[in-house]
């Protein structure tokens, strides 16, 4: 799966807006793996997802508690794995693995943190500074759909 040329995204808002479009574009059991460096946008990224969906409470990194479920129309599975330690979690995993395979989407900061445990048909956002405020994101969809989903994404991104 190869990741498409960059999407620039010129502030917070407009990261969060292609969350919103990609969300619309994803059935239940869907996987979206975040990539970038500390700051880049991963979790402005995953806001736009709930708020798309209904959701009105608030999206917070869960760095701390690796994982947050924000009840909306499709449930929203924010994990960050910054924090997690992969040594030994074999339970753990295997407990994520049902919930991404479940109900709702699976976002997931850190992602690469998983290595091969990363299931193939997951969605890959990377995330690069570009700027103060401008980020460079590419998309990489697993099949054919992976143009058109593009093309949706860039319409009207500031």
């Amino acid at each position: 799966m190869e990741a498409n040329a960059p999407i620039i995204s010129r502030s917070p808002e407009a990261t969060r807006r292609l969350a919103s479009r990609l969300v619309t574009h994803l059935l239940p059991g869907a996987i979206v793996a975040l990539i970038g460096e500390l700051g880049t946008g991963k979790t402005r990224f995953v806001e736009g997802a709930p708020r798309e969906l209904g959701y009105a409470g608030r999206v917070r990194s869960p760095s701390y508690t690796l994982l947050n479920i924000y009840r909306a129309r499709l449930p929203i599975y924010h994990f960050d794995l910054y924090r997690w330690e992969a040594a030994g979690a074999d339970e753990e995993l295997e407990e994520w693995e049902e919930i991404m395979d479940g109900d709702g989407v699976s976002f997931i900061e850190w992602a690469e943190r998983l290595a091969d445990r990363l299931p193939p048909r997951a969605v890959s956002v990377y995330l690069e500074h570009a700027g103060e405020t401008e980020r460079r994101i590419r998309v990489a969809w697993p099949g054919e759909r992976a143009d058109v989903v593009r093309r949706l994404l860039m319409e009207d991104v500031p």
